[in-house]
């Protein structure tokens, strides 16, 4: 395959992806909240690794604290999150999924994990890396691109 060729097939794709994304819709009990990706980013990072710090959230979403802290006071307005103090520290907070929303935001997003496993699984782990980096190169080259 060339190059052209895979920029074509891949022109072709992202689109579909996208497509398909926005099509699963949210949960009855999380639809009138109007989640927007960012969010989606969020919750994401809570269902797969648990409880974290505000701090925390903000280095893997890669925004600031104060992006991440309106994002979970918004979340936690709604019921969806809950923040509490860090036994260790009380002058931290920790946010988490809450009971009464993880069975929503689990059925709402769990589809997308399980489609990314069930693809990695198949490489070894510098396929895995490859995939990965190449799709942070393409965002890094289309947001410089924009710029």
């Amino acid at each position: 395959m060339s190059t052209d060729d895979a920029v074509r097939e891949l022109i072709m794709l992202f689109p579909r992806l996208v497509g398909r994304a926005k099509r699963i819709t949210p949960p009855d009990q999380l639809r009138s909240f109007e989640l927007a990706p960012r969010h989606l980013s969020l919750l994401s990072l809570l269902l797969l690794d648990g409880p974290q710090t505000v701090s925390q959230l903000a280095a893997r979403l890669e925004v600031a604290p104060t992006t991440v802290s309106l994002l979970v006071a918004d979340l936690s307005r709604k019921g969806v999150l809950d923040r509490r103090e860090d036994d260790d520290d009380r002058r931290r907070r920790i946010v988490d999924i809450t009971e009464q929303s993880r069975p929503a935001v689990s059925e709402w997003l769990s589809p997308f994990a399980q489609a990314w496993r069930q693809v990695l699984e198949t490489l070894t782990t510098d396929q895995q890396r490859l995939v990965v980096n190449t799709l942070l190169a393409y965002e890094a080259a289309v947001s410089d691109a924009a710029s």
